[in-house]
């Protein structure tokens, strides 16, 4: 009866020891790349730190080119004393003579600031709209009629969720139309050769064309309707325009399946449907995940441009409607809008990378 207890007792030590000895590499390896995550992280710092320096040296000529040109100007129309006057405003920093120019590092965080308190403030006010219609709504609902719901101005945080709303919709546009198509064409070399002239002209197309093209098609389509169709343009548009990296790439990855693969297939005797899903797809998964990633990349660099253009709620609106608005704090808000714009591609780039890892059987390479 000693036996099993004495075993038992002695085995405890025996894993605690194992499992010490599987955690220690780990440590042991964190030890030795600390010295190497360290020195990447002082250059980092260093080139963003350089890139503030640059980037307040260039506002700072900018705006004294500005401030020179707008004195020397209003001295040439009005005279000295309106040119002293002009001096004076702008040493001043009184905003409604300031040069309007490349903001300063200081203004772009303060326009962020300000665009963060403007998203909280509308998000009050359609709490405080949503509270005073709800008996309205409720008695709406029970007679069957649509809820009144609040129309007022997007925030920027808003119009940051539309344009990922865009892309992600133009993305599955794409990949519904790029991955079953790249599959029969890398299948067929006849067919390779058929569309090949077509992927060749449309692939270069600027975007502002294929929105255009599809503006005729839906507006067609949908005629005499009050729907607003400006989302269903924008994501058509940037589908269109983003899917060819995924098709040829999907193409060349079917096509280019190692051939024993395809010989014990046929040796199986597996169906076209079992051939391609458990052979071809998963051999050319490396290929076609690339082409994803570039299109989920086209997809958000033309998205600013397709939006401009068919004046869908998103950033491309965002920065239009601030270039236009020409205020004081517009060019800070269009920088912002440009970090911003760089961020989300760099997160979705990495979010595709990751999905590639999990899936993919090859190394991604990011």
């Amino acid at each position: 009866m000693g036996h099993p207890t004495t075993t038992t007792v002695a085995a405890a030590p025996r894993a605690a020891l194992a499992s010490l000895s599987r955690r220690l590499p780990r440590r042991v390896n964190m030890r030795r790349n600390l010295p190497a995550l360290g020195r990447k992280l002082a250059i980092s710092l260093t080139s963003m730190a350089i890139f503030l320096l640059l980037w307040q040296l260039s506002a700072g000529y900018l705006y004294g080119v500005e401030a020179t040109a707008r004195i020397e100007r209003t001295t040439q129309e009005q005279g000295a004393d309106a040119g002293a006057a002009m001096a004076a405003c702008i040493a001043s920093g009184d905003v409604s003579c300031k040069p309007n120019t490349l903001p300063f590092p200081r203004e772009v965080v303060r326009a962020a600031g300000l665009l963060l308190a403007d998203h909280r403030a509308i998000r009050t006010k359609q709490a405080e709209f949503a509270a005073e219609t709800a008996e309205l709504n409720a008695a709406r609902a029970a007679r069957g009629l649509a809820a009144i719901t609040y129309t007022g101005r997007p925030s920027f945080v808003d119009q940051i969720g539309t344009s990922l709303k865009t892309v992600v919709v133009g993305f599955l546009i794409s990949l519904l139309i790029a991955v079953p198509l790249g599959i029969v064409i890398g299948l067929n070399e006849n067919l390779r050769i058929a569309f090949n002239w077509m992927i060749q002209v449309f692939k270069p197309v600027s975007p502002v064309v294929w929105l255009l093209l599809v503006f005729m098609i839906v507006k067609t389509l949908t005629l005499g309707s009050d729907t607003d169709t400006s989302f269903l343009i924008s994501s058509i548009s940037v589908g269109l325009c983003a899917m060819w990296a995924t098709l040829v790439n999907t193409s060349v990855g079917v096509s280019s399946v190692n051939q024993d693969y395809l010989n014990v297939a046929r040796v199986l005797q597996l169906g076209i449907g079992k051939k391609i899903f458990r052979v071809i797809l998963p051999s050319a998964i490396p290929l076609i995940f690339t082409g994803m990633r570039i299109t989920v990349s086209v997809a958000w660099m033309v998205l600013i441009a397709i939006e401009l253009l068919a004046q869908s709620p998103g950033l491309g609106s965002f920065v239009w409607e601030e270039f236009q608005n020409g205020g004081s704090d517009s060019n800070a808000k269009i920088i912002v809008a440009m970090f911003v714009i760089g961020l989300v591609g760099f997160l979705l780039d990495r979010l595709m990378f990751m999905v590639q890892g999990r899936v993919s059987f090859e190394k991604a390479i990011g």
